[in-house]
């Protein structure tokens, strides 16, 4: 075998005792004679053992020892989040709205398109059976909704930031449905639709 190039099994034995680090006194490396130990070696064990990188942190500034999150990594709106309480979240649905007019549909004038990048408001439809409109609280922050009703109480990430001052909501009692129209913050839009 050895004619052909191929190393024998002494030859693997001695380059791995020569390229490892660690150095046994007994000297029963040379002899295997546990076989369970040299069955998990692999060729990974050649040489010395990796490194271990310490962990990095992220560089948020200057943290208080006692602080377990830096505001930058708590989400708006997680003030709200009460795990205590016992009412469910209602059904809702978050939709797109985009301005189309004739010069759109018909010309592609305005370059607009049916992705989210082309829409300029959020509609978010919430079922509130059984619900009267005076018994509705409604919170509306930059990225966040807090719904809440004696039965219900809804606390939504928006998907998109949205100017909060700028929204209208209307309540439709024969439907048992509020909508939540809020007009979204797109400060790319000055590149996006040229």
């Amino acid at each position: 075998m050895e004619a052909l190039g191929v190393s024998s099994v002494e030859q693997l034995r001695a380059l791995s005792t020569l390229l490892s680090t660690q150095q046994d006194d007994d000297g029963d490396d040379e002899d295997c004679k546990n076989v369970a130990a040299c069955a998990g070696l692999g060729p990974g064990h050649i040489g010395p053992p990796p490194k271990r990188d310490k962990e990095v942190s992220p560089g948020y500034g200057k943290q208080d020892s006692k602080d377990i999150w830096s505001e930058e990594e708590v989400g708006e709106g997680s003030q709200y989040d009460d795990l205590a309480d016992p009412r469910p979240p209602p059904e809702y649905e978050v939709m797109l709205k985009q301005s189309v007019g004739t010069e759109d549909l018909f010309l592609g004038l305005n370059r607009k398109d049916p992705s989210s990048m082309c829409c300029e408001a959020m509609l978010v439809k919430i079922k509130l059976p059984e619900t009267e409109a005076t018994d509705v609280v409604l919170d509306v922050k930059e990225k966040f909704l807090d719904l809440r009703t004696p039965k219900y109480k809804l606390g939504l990430h928006l998907p998109h930031p949205i100017h909060s001052q700028g929204g209208k909501a209307q309540f439709f009692s024969e439907r048992g449905e509020l909508e939540v129209t809020l007009p979204m913050k797109r400060p790319m839009d000055f590149i996006n639709m040229q």
